[in-house]
């Protein structure tokens, strides 16, 4: 476990150098990862809404069995059985404190959608404005070397007496941007779960 803590460590830390080194895609991370808040921020308020119809639902059912069992305690005193309409005064008080419990859940619920659409919008006022950041960030240099810079010449493939290239390697280059490329979006991934 040690070793994976350390590698993990060790990951985050390269991860934090390339995007500070990067800032463009510094923000491209942040943007992705405040789209993931929306969705599951979307998400939670579909499945309050949901929550909140089923409650109502059963608001509704409650308060009719209410009415019903308000209904049974009137014939029972009318008919003189004391015995039922006590009991039906019972029912009715333990439908009371249940509806009682059910608006109150309705009301959290209520104030927990309130507070999902304020961080949705919240979200999305942020999404914006890593938008206008990208927008205002200068233009990218380009990713990928010419097609030249593929191409070997005897120049490029001559080696010192160190046994490395006398002038920078675009391939090698090439490599490094492609590595740590792939490194951020392991990352990423790994970070989004």
């Amino acid at each position: 476990m040690k070793a994976f803590e350390d590698m993990n460590r060790f990951l985050e830390e390269r991860l934090d150098e390339f995007l500070k080194s990067h800032p463009d895609l510094e923000l491209q991370v942040l943007e992705d990862r405040l789209r993931e808040q929306k969705d599951e921020t979307q998400k939670n308020l579909r499945k309050l809404a949901s929550d909140e119809t089923q409650i109502q639902q059963n608001i509704l059912k409650t308060a009719q069995e209410v009415q019903r069992w308000n209904e049974r305690v009137g014939k029972a005193e009318q008919a003189k059985r004391p015995d039922l309409a006590q009991a039906a005064k019972e029912r009715e008080a333990a439908l009371l404190r249940q509806g009682n419990q059910q608006w109150a859940q309705m009301s959290l619920i209520q104030e927990q959608i309130q507070q999902a659409k304020q961080r949705a919008t919240q979200i999305e006022q942020r999404i914006q404005d890593v938008q206008a950041r990208i927008r205002q960030a200068p233009p990218k240099p380009p990713r990928t070397p010419t097609p030249q810079a593929w191409q070997s010449t005897p120049k490029d493939q001559a080696w010192s007496s160190s046994g490395l290239f006398n002038e920078p390697d675009p391939l090698e280059e090439q490599f490094k941007t492609w590595e740590m490329e792939a490194e951020l979006e392991a990352l990423k991934r790994k970070l989004g779960r």
